[in-house]
């Protein structure tokens, strides 16, 4: 058995490497096999941003550039793409680029520890922003940045060099030249071969194909919860299959009543779409995860993965949102709800994959919000996740759909408490009563995140919350909160 050629552009050039073990991470092969230890391992897990470089994909005749997390993204998922870390940005006479620059001249390194994840994640706002001519705000510093942490600075002197960066002489990439020779260096994927340890169909019909041949393979797309088990658990898996380069997986389409989401698409992309059609899930978005996650992580691994703690289940659920599983033998299609069986456990066959998700569009009778309550407002896991969809007719509750994190083995609909709202005047009487209800319904566990009672608790603050919102109180959190600042 083998592993196929991982080939990628560095410098503009083509790096072509053998032999790479299907689970060996992008981290590993840049600061053991190339010696790029510019990179740096932190935390090993997509936490702290020490390790994040930016990937460029052609897309539509366009380059696009993603700043992700090195330490848990498979080494082979990158091949076909054009890939930057900190030591790539300078001229060759020197000359720092000005993502580099701007965090001299604004004393945004101490330890220096963290700098070179920060420079990324500065890089991949330049050509996304900067580049298009674009100002960069103190808020879009802060959302684009999170996903790096440093313990030295306070954030203030990286935040100043995120917008000084536009007032430096420009630098451009040569995006032609690259497209042309990612073009030239892309050879048409094979998966036929018996005997491959990684496999990455570019079809959906190969996917299935694969899967009905390798059921023992581990399915993998953004890599954000297995690169964990690789590098926590050191898990080794003998063979791999890659779902990220999946055409027909990565479009996101439209229809008159639903927002078609392939599994492959990015969990930035996803969002971006969910909040064009429902503004008010910004805040919940940038809050998922830190930035360098989200371009990597996908929608379909956060929902297969089946997370009771995971974001994004309980906000669907609450849309009713529902699942497409493919294989080779047809399709079949369920409510998100319906897809687990217990802890980490679903109703997929070992022939299956999940392909699409399929989210309601917004009406105008809806009344949705979602909340995430963490010990950290950004870059954290949950606590308690809930979200509430309620349709409401002349003040009373015809329609009402919560989903919930945090509270069970699995991801959750609350049922009971539906009930209790539906055909109810929507009053603050009807809202203390249904609170007792939500309470009532599930028996979450104490862990190190939060105390089964508070979670308990929570949930019924955050319906008493939602009524609040209903009514036009201002919210008074930190979702509200504008950063100050010069531009902001």
């Amino acid at each position: 058995m083998k592993s196929p050629i991982l080939q990628f552009l560095q410098r503009g050039e083509v790096v072509s490497l053998h032999d790479i073990p299907p689970t060996r991470t992008l981290l590993e092969v840049l600061r053991e096999d190339l010696n790029c230890t510019g990179t740096k391992e932190g935390c090993n897990e997509g936490d702290c941003g020490a390790c994040t470089v930016v990937l460029g994909e052609a897309v539509n005749g366009q380059l696009k550039y993603s700043a992700v997390n090195s330490c848990i993204r498979l080494a082979h998922s990158v091949d076909g793409l054009a890939l930057w870390t900190a030591e790539d940005l300078a001229a060759k006479d020197g000359t720092l680029h000005p993502a580099q620059q701007a965090l001299v001249q604004c004393h945004g390194s101490q330890c220096g520890f963290c700098t070179p994840g920060f420079v990324m994640s500065l890089f991949g706002m330049y050509q996304n922003h900067v580049c298009q001519g674009q100002p960069v705000t103190r808020e879009l510093a802060q959302e684009e940045l999170s996903g790096n942490l440093c313990r030295c600075t306070g954030y203030r002197p990286i935040l100043d060099a995120a917008q000084q960066m536009a007032l430096l002489p420009p630098v451009r990439v040569d995006e032609a030249a690259l497209l042309e020779k990612l073009k030239r260096m892309t050879p048409t994927p094979r998966i036929s071969e018996s005997d491959a340890l990684y496999l990455s169909p570019p079809t959906l019909v190969e996917l299935l194909a694969a899967r009905t041949t390798h059921p023992e393979a581990q399915l993998v797309a953004g890599c954000t919860d297995v690169g964990l088990w690789v590098n926590k658990l050191h898990m080794k898996f003998e063979k791999v299959l890659d779902v990220s380069k999946v055409q027909e997986l990565r479009r996101i389409e439209h229809d008159l009543n639903h927002i078609h989401i392939g599994a492959a698409v990015t969990l930035t992309d996803a969002f971006a779409a969910l909040v064009a059609d429902r503004p008010q899930l910004r805040a919940f978005a940038a809050r998922f995860a830190g930035l360098p996650v989200r371009n990597s992580g996908t929608l379909g691994g956060n929902v297969a993965n089946g997370s009771p703690i995971g974001d994004s289940m309980p906000l669907l659920i609450a849309l009713g949102a529902r699942v497409v599983l493919m294989s080779e033998r047809g399709e079949r299609e369920l409510p998100l709800e319906q897809l687990y069986t217990g802890y980490r456990k679903n109703v997929m066959a070992a022939d299956e994959v999940l392909a699409w998700i399929k989210v309601p569009k917004a009406t105008p009778s809806e009344l949705s919000r979602v909340y995430k309550i963490s010990k950290r407002f950004e870059d954290d896991i949950s606590a308690v996740c809930l979200a509430i969809n309620l349709h409401l007719v002349d003040g009373q509750v015809v329609q009402a759909s919560l989903g919930a994190g945090g509270v069970a083995a699995t991801p959750v609909r609350a049922v009971k408490t539906e009930a209790a709202l539906l055909g109810q005047a929507w009053t603050q009487d009807t809202v203390q009563q249904t609170m007792a209800a939500l309470r009532s319904e599930f028996e979450p566990i104490s862990d190190m995140r939060a105390s089964a009672a508070y979670r308990v608790q929570v949930l019924g603050n955050l319906l008493q919350r939602f009524w609040l919102e209903s009514q036009g109180v201002p919210q008074v959190s930190l979702e509200s909160f504008t950063l100050e600042g010069e531009n902001a």
